[in-house]
């Protein structure tokens, strides 16, 4: 799962990523030279998602590694903060045999609570490298809820939050009520979870 740390200052995010007072931790922090710091093991849980679901996982602290980013959320992600990022990512989806459908955002498994790592953050450019999912192309006149909670947003949410978290993450320019596009996306992403769901693209 990745996240923004809503400060520039790594040494700062790190102090109080450590500060039991603060109760919030992850298991990486990636400040915007490079620089990669692990803070929890990765077979630890830490305290990085808090109240949230993704699919039928709802207790995403136990299930899930957390990335921090040194970003304030209004700022572009560095080049060499993404290539470190690409690279820790490869190695954690080999090691754990995490499919990209499974790399989220904080803002996925926490509708209208959470908004990293924000409409800055390059999703694309993860997707091409097969990091994350790509968005689907195509349209749909489904039920937009059901598509949504099929996709994996299933956070307690109404149904405009969860669709403003798909539009954060695959369609960050959209605005007004949910069109055929949106539906699309969103039906293009459960065929995802499904296939993750069954096996065949571990």
């Amino acid at each position: 799962m990745l996240h923004f740390t809503d400060m520039d200052d790594p040494e700062a995010a790190i102090r109080r990523l450590r500060d039991p007072a603060s109760e919030v931790s992850a298991h990486y922090l990636i400040d915007r030279r490079a620089g990669v710091v692990r803070l929890v093991d990765e077979a630890s849980r830490a305290w990085h998602a808090g109240t949230g679901a993704w699919g039928a996982v709802t207790d995403v602290n136990s299930r899930s590694i957390g990335i921090e980013l040194c970003n304030t959320g209004d700022m572009p992600f560095s080049a060499p903060q993404m290539g470190a990022l690409e690279a820790l990512l490869r190695g954690i989806m080999a090691r754990w045999n995490i499919p990209p459908a499974r790399v989220i955002g904080h803002s996925d498994c926490a509708p209208g609570r959470k908004v990293d790592p924000g409409p800055r953050f390059d999703w694309e450019r993860l997707a091409r490298l097969g990091l994350a999912a790509p968005t689907p192309e195509g349209e749909c006149a489904g039920d937009l809820l059901q598509l949504l909670q099929k996709a994996g947003y299933t956070g307690s949410a109404d149904v405009d939050a969860l669709l403003a978290a798909l539009r954060l993450r695959h369609r960050p320019w959209a605005r007004g009520p949910a069109d055929l596009r949106d539906r699309g996306i969103a039906a293009g992403l459960a065929g995802q979870a499904e296939i993750d769901r069954s096996g065949t693209t571990a």
